[in-house]
């Protein structure tokens, strides 16, 4: 049998009820914010998936140019099509802070138009294309990271409200109650009792006197 954290009196009592109280006035406001963050995660989870969609589809285009890959005519397409700087801000979701994918940057081409194949141009716009749709892509995990984070910590608050620390707190509610009414029961019975006893021996006190007053001469 688990050990009691709880003492039987009075103060308790009030503790017990204080903290039944306290995690009740809680519970709700921790079951809005789990609801928040499900419906924010349901939404980011179909933002990934698009995003995955839309990086697939730009690097099929890119694929297009595997053929003639090789004639750069020295042109670094790799190097110019890397993002020099991905853009973010920040917003809050349900107390979260996430970051937003604002955008990116990436260094000037300079290349001789006339010099390079005409296909560059595109290889280097397709290529951008694919690395602006990773960040982006990166970003959104990021935001279901943090979310689900959140979320299975305020599932546990939630579970651990609802299924521990409120039932404890009933049950030591119920078990000092009665506890404390079988005192009063038995200090009720005491008292009668101690009350019989002394109506008792005042009548017999009483009968003794009056007997002794009949014997004298």
């Amino acid at each position: 049998m688990a050990q009691r954290k709880f003492k039987f009196t009075r103060p308790e009592l009030k503790r017990q009820r204080d903290a039944l109280a306290r995690f009740s006035r809680y519970l709700p406001m921790l079951k809005l914010k789990q609801q928040q963050l499900q419906l924010t995660l349901r939404e980011v989870e179909r933002a990934r998936d698009a995003a995955a969609e839309a990086l697939a589809e730009a690097r099929a285009r890119f694929e297009r140019h595997r053929g003639v890959r090789a004639d750069t005519a020295g042109v670094d397409i790799e190097g110019l099509s890397a993002c020099a700087e991905v853009r973010t801000d920040t917003r809050a979701v349900a107390g979260v802070k996430m970051p937003v994918f604002e955008g990116v940057r990436f260094p000037e081409a300079r290349y001789s138009l006339f010099g390079t194949p005409p296909w560059v141009d595109a290889a280097i716009a397709d290529l951008r294309a694919v690395n602006e749709r990773r960040a982006a892509a990166e970003v959104i995990d990021a935001q279901h990271r943090l979310l689900r984070r959140e979320f299975v910590k305020i599932l546990q608050r939630v579970n651990l409200f609802e299924k521990i620390k409120i039932p404890e707190a009933r049950e030591a509610i119920r078990a000092i109650r009665i506890h404390l009414g079988d005192e009063l029961t038995a200090a009720v019975g005491r008292a009668k009792a101690a009350k019989s006893l002394c109506a008792e021996a005042e009548t017999a006190s009483t009968a003794g006197a009056a007997g002794s007053g009949e014997a004298a001469p």
